[in-house]
């Protein structure tokens, strides 16, 4: 039986249309990894935490081996301006981050041996918000800013060095590069060595920095050989 890879996470992990987050990740561990999605639309931590425990298959479940890693990836709907038209899906900072660290223990409890991978919220082009907003925008002003973003995503990186496991700062990351709005816009291609796909041959610290490497290819378009697992 293949190892699993879990995706837990907001609209963004929903995606599964050609080019999409969840599409390109089981495209890229087609025949050696099952990549399964729990992507909710709209969902922040605090409806995540509400369905964590019932999400994923039970521990003692028949058949139901532990899988090899699991990446939670929300907090884009958690920064939301409380006085914007999406206020109804803010969550204020000091509970974005007890959430996460309650949906984190859940998950060490379920599977002790697994990698679990925390992703920030990705940078917001506020101009691209202006124009394009979810529902009528009287204000005109973006329902969510990229300083928001930011303090969410180092609340996530705070997060994850308490609770000991790996993070991807996906929010400064992408912003090294001049046109990182551009994952925004269009397809991004992946570039991947050959050799990564010797996958049963290797350690948890090489799947981590595996799936560091190919969530930034993925958003980000480039060969980030400079990343780090931590």
């Amino acid at each position: 039986m293949r190892p699993k890879i879990y995706q837990f996470g907001d609209f963004i992990t929903e995606s599964f249309g050609d080019g999409g987050w969840g599409a390109s990740l089981a495209n890229h561990f087609s025949r050696t990894v099952d990549v399964v999605l729990r992507g909710y639309s709209g969902y922040n931590k605090r409806l995540a935490l509400k369905i964590v425990d019932r999400v994923f298959p039970g521990a003692e479940s028949s058949g139901a081996a532990a899988p090899l890693a699991v990446t939670v990836f929300f907090g884009a709907n958690d920064a939301c301006l409380p006085d914007r038209y999406g206020a109804f899906q803010h969550v204020p900072l000091d509970e974005y981050k007890r959430n996460l660290h309650s949906i984190v223990a859940s998950l060490k409890k379920r599977w002790p041996s697994t990698l679990i991978l925390l992703i920030t919220p990705p940078p917001i082009d506020e101009v691209q918000r202006i124009r394009h907003p979810y529902v009528e925008n009287p204000l005109g002003l973006p329902e969510r800013t990229n300083e928001a973003a930011g303090a969410f995503a180092k609340a996530c990186v705070e997060t994850a060095g308490e609770c000991g496991i790996s993070v991807v700062d996906l929010w400064t990351r992408m912003q090294h590069y001049p046109d990182w709005r551009n994952a925004f816009l269009s397809e991004i291609h992946l570039v991947v060595s050959e050799d990564v796909g010797v996958i049963y041959k290797t350690s948890l610290n090489f799947w981590c920095s595996l799936l560091f490497l190919f969530i930034f290819q993925y958003f980000v378009g480039y060969n980030c050989s400079d990343i780090v697992c931590y």
